[in-house]
Order: C-alpha cells, then structure tokens, then sequence
C-alpha cells in the first residue's frame, strides 16, 4: 500500500501564517501537520508516499526531505496551482494511483493514529471516511444508505438543514483500492477534467461514480478518534485544543470560556445555565421569526427597556437592559470612585472592573463559604465604603441571604449613604419560602441605593442572547447608565426573546421546580463520593471540597480526558482556601453521568 498527500495549495484564509509557507507547514502545538502526518504514516510499513506539491513547492519538499521519516517519499509537482484546484493535482498522481493501493489524504487534516487504523482495518477495500455532520463543519456532506452505501454527495444548494441529522461529513481521507483506482476512479478522473475543466475538487468524481449501479466505494462512519480540518487561524486555535496533552487540553478549553458547541462530546458542567428552558414551543416561536430578525434592526434602547419592565414588573425609567449583565456592571462602576466592598469567594467581575487599591475584601470562612448579613455589617461597619457588592445567592458558594437578612442590609446600607448592588442571576433557582427578588417598585422606592443586577442568560438558559438588567429608583444612575450603554445594544433575537417570554412564565416555573430536584439528587449523590465534601446550596451549581489523594486540578483534568466532562477548578480563585470544584448542576441524564465518571474515579486504587 501507498500514500498520497494533496499538499499544493495556498493556504490564503490562514493569512500571515502561509505567506512564505505552505498550509501543511503550519504548526500545531509546535509540530507541522505535514510531520505529524508523515510520522502517523510512516508507522504504516508502507510502499511509498506520494506528496503533490505546488505553492512554496521547493522549501516544503527540502523540509520533508531533512525529517526521520524512513518510507521511501516521493514528489509530484503542480506547478499551475494558482490557477487549479486539487482534482489537478490528483490527476498528476494518476499514474501512481494506479500502481497500489492508496490512502489519499489532504495535507491540512490533524487526525487520531485510531482514525487510519479504522479505515486500513475494515476488510472493504474502498472506503471514504466519514464523520457525523456538526454545525461547524464546512465542506462536502454525503447521506448514507444501509452498509455504508453513499446515496448522494451534496453540493451547497442541495444541502438542507432541516436533514442534517442524515448527514455525514467527509474527513478527506480516502482509502483506494487499485482496482478501483484503474477500473473507475482514473477514467472518470481523467473524462471529468477534460469535459469541466481543472479548478474542481476530486470529490466530484466520486459524486460521478456513486451514480453508478456499482460504484464499488462505500463510506466508513468514524465512531471513535478525533479529527480536525484546517483552513483559517480559529480552526487552527480548535486543532490546538483539540490534539493536545491532557494538562494543556483542560487549560485551554477552560480559558474559551464558552462556545463548547464546537466541541460536541463535552458535557459542560463548568457554566451555569438552566438546562430546562426556554420550552420547545419558545424556541419553535423563535426559529418561526429567525429570517426575519435577522434580517431586521432591532428596536432602541428605550422600546427593550420598556418590554423589561413590562416582564418584571418595575417602572420603565427605574429599568435599563444591558448586553449580558457584564455590560452593566461595567457601566455601573464607571460612575463610581470609592470604596467598593466585595465579599469573597465570589462572581469576579465586579472586582476584575474596578481600581484595585479601592478595593475591601471581606473572607468567608471555608469549608462551606457560608456567611449571613450581620457577618457583612459587622465587618463593613467601619471601612467607609461607597458601595458594598452582593451576590445572592454567591458563586461559588450557593451561600443565600434570606429574606430577613436582605432587608437588614437594605436598612443599614441606607442609614450609612452606602450604594447595595445585589447580584440576582441566581435567585431564581433559591427555594421559595428563603428569599425572592428585590425586583419590585416598592423596595426600589423605598430604597434608593438599591441597585439590582439579573443576568437573564443564567435562570432562564439563554446565554447565547446576551441579556441581562440593571434595575434602581435612582433615576439620575440609571439615566447614566442608558447614556453610556449603546442604542442598539442587544440584538433582535434578544429583543423578540424578551417580548414574548412573559407567555411563558409557568414553563419557567416548572424548570425552575425540576432544577430545584435535580439539585437535591445531585447533591444526594455527591455525598457518596468519597473524596468529595459538598456544600448547601441555593443556585445551580454545587461547591465541593476536594479531599484524599485527588485535587482539584487532577479531578478536572481527569474527568475531561477520560470521560469528556468539563468542570470548574478553583485553584488560585481569590478567597478560596483549599481544593474546590464548582458543579453545574445539569438534566438528570447528564447528572447521572457525572455521578457516574466520579464514582469510577472513587473506586480506582491510589496513583
């Protein structure tokens, strides 16, 4: 058997990086795609490989000419590929492919050395390999029949995807039979170049040749191994979290902080969102409206703070909307210069957005991270602070004020000039009879230093439409904060998201009650983990004290490696003492299979 690596393209959309170098010369996590390549197949004990090359032909082939590799390479050169496409630089190898067996690959895939395996493995001698079509995926789509028979390839316009659940994607790796290559895939090469000409891909002759009664190919399903194609700088950001080591793969997926809908084997336990709405009825309303939201501008700022008010029930001029919560947290301390009181552990952003020498920690005491209002008031009472932050009920901790306590900092806040910005993105999720919100006219009336915060990304589990609100009956702060904030700061997708989900406020409740559930099963079964100590909590997340022979860090690093499970690690979290997860808490499958991985993890001997 024999190899054939497609290596003479540009590489344009990789900008910078393939000035001066070819695609496969660019590196991942330090190593060139074209050595990784060569090095998988040179463990093959194969007859040769044949690598195509056109642009910065002379410097890649001195390159792979100076690496370890012992199977025999050989070079084919397209010297017109500015002007054509990789089905010319297949038809300069025709001759080659003609003499063995093949695996055909292109020179900017990272794959698995299981991923070759599985197609030299399955006894079918052609074969395309092919992966479960992901929304991130760009390129030819194929629909499979019974035993790997390829029905269709699809084009751009064919591509529907209402189907996409039918589709397969092709990872461009190729195993040819010479038969095959002799019998049907070089004739029809060949007609196909000179009836379309030669800036074509070589997949449309293999759309040609299923057409046939007997096409003599079928498609191979990847079911285990991970692979990447890389064609601009973010795909080669994914690639390098992607094939990574263990320690360095939890680091960077962690620092993505979000958009895990690129990597769908993860189960994200790390960010905190309400895994039981918006309902399918909502999201159908939504997707009915897509083409034209997207289409349309959405209202100013002042039509989307009307529609808050009208949800939560508060006066449009006490009520700004903000892009995610972040925005108005960001504009909410811009306006201040004092001293700002934060109790820690807790949500950093309030603190990351401030002037750290006017900065007043108050520590709550481990294990738990437990703390109440007269514990804030007797450390505040004599540290002159402008404006003293609170989030309840607190991440990490799940510690909740109740409602008595509330109004004792609401009195005493009040009595010393003292601004009380309470975070509520959790409150929801709180039992009912402990605490509800302070979004309500008559406590903001009363109150004046009362800022309310709710990120409506967390309770109500959209996090994608960026919402969140600021909410005061200090008029002259919440004009400042519709001054600094743009008109058009949240989309349409969010404004019509907050004009219709007040019809759906009892499927809010119902998620609410069953994620008050599941928080109490996930809680029940982490206290069967042996290395693990969790804490009370009122939010939807978990805080567990790490104990034994395991930390943090390993715990973390040791459920994504083995199980695809992200979580969040505090080490070195400000205020945290100790070893400290963060668990999201999730619907009950994937609860369950958290529970699941960490009781393996238990009942394994000391490392």
């Amino acid at each position: 058997m024999q190899a054939i690596i497609l290596a003479a393209g540009m590489g344009k959309r990789l900008k910078e990086l393939t000035r001066g170098n070819t695609k496969c010369m660019v590196k991942v996590n330090g190593v060139t795609l074209i050595e990784r390549m060569l090095s998988q197949l040179d463990a093959l004990s194969l007859r040769r490989i044949i690598l195509v090359v056109g642009y910065q032909a002379e410097g890649l082939m001195a390159y792979v000419r100076s690496l370890p590799v012992r199977t025999p390479v050989e070079f084919v050169k397209n010297s017109v590929y500015e002007r054509t496409n990789n089905i010319y630089s297949l038809y300069l190898a025709r001759k080659q492919l003609c003499e063995d067996d093949t695996l055909l690959l292109e020179s900017d895939l990272i794959f698995s050395d299981c991923v070759l395996n599985a197609l030299l493995q399955d006894p079918y001698p052609s074969l395309a390999l092919v992966a479960k079509y992901e929304s991130w995926m760009d390129g030819t789509v194929v629909t499979l029949g019974e035993k790997g028979r390829i029905k269709a390839f699809l084009s751009k316009s064919e591509f529907r995807f209402a189907d996409r659940d039918q589709y397969y994607k092709t990872v461009n790796l190729y195993k040819f039979s010479r038969e095959f290559s002799c019998s049907h895939y070089v004739p029809f090469l060949e007609a196909y170049i000179r009836a379309l000409g030669e800036n074509e891909y070589y997949e449309q002759v293999l759309k040609v040749i299923t057409l046939l009664e007997k096409p003599e190919i079928r498609a191979l399903a990847l079911t285990e191994g991970k692979w990447y194609e890389i064609d601009d700088k973010q795909d080669l950001d994914i690639a390098e979290s992607i094939f990574v080591d263990e320690e360095n793969r939890w680091k960077r997926l962690s620092s993505r902080y979000g958009g895990y809908w690129r990597y769908p084997g993860i189960k994200d336990f790390c960010y905190l969102v309400n895994p039981y709405y918006p309902p399918r009825q909502m999201m159908e309303e939504m997707q009915a409206s897509f083409d034209v939201l997207v289409r349309g501008y959405p209202s100013g700022l002042r039509i989307n703070n009307l529609l808050a008010a009208k949800y939560f029930g508060i006066r449009e001029d006490s009520i700004c909307v903000g892009n995610g919560a972040a925005e108005l947290i960001r504009s909410l301390l811009g306006g201040m210069s004092g001293r700002l009181g934060i109790i820690c552990p807790t949500f950093e952003e309030y603190a990351n957005r401030y002037d750290p020498q006017k900065l007043v920690f108050y520590h709550a005491a481990p294990p738990a991270y437990t703390y109440t209002a007269q514990d804030i008031m007797d450390f505040f009472e004599d540290k002159q602070l402008q404006a003293l932050c609170l989030i309840n009920p607190d991440n990490p901790s799940g510690n909740l004020i109740l409602q008595a306590g509330l109004h004792q900092l609401l009195q005493w806040s009040a009595k010393r000039g003292i601004r009380l910005i309470v975070d509520e993105s959790f409150v929801d999720f709180a039992d009912p009879e402990s605490c509800r919100s302070l979004l309500e006219d008559a406590v903001l009336e009363q109150y004046p230093q009362l800022v309310v915060v709710k990120s409506i990304s967390k309770s109500f589990g959209v996090p994608g439409l960026r919402l969140g609100i600021a909410a005061s009956s200090d008029k002259e702060l919440i004009s400042l904060l519709k001054k600094d904030v743009a008109i058009w700061n949240i989309n349409s997708l969010a404004e019509f998201y907050l004009q219709i989900f007040e019809k759906y406020q009892k499927d809010y409740q119902k998620s609410l009650d069953r994620l008050r559930s599941q928080r109490a099963a996930l809680f029940e079964g982490l206290q069967k983990i042996s290395y693990l100590q969790p804490c009370p909590s009122q939010a939807n997340y978990i805080l567990c004290r790490v104990t034994g022979r395991l930390t943090a860090h390993l715990l973390s690093v040791r459920l994504l490696d083995r199980f695809e499970i992200l979580i969040k690690s505090l080490q070195g979290k400000r205020g945290i003492e100790g070893e400290y997860i963060r668990l999201a808490v999730r619907d009950e499958q994937d609860n369950r299979q958290l529970l699941e991985a960490l009781a393996q993890i238990d009942q394994e001997p000391a490392q």
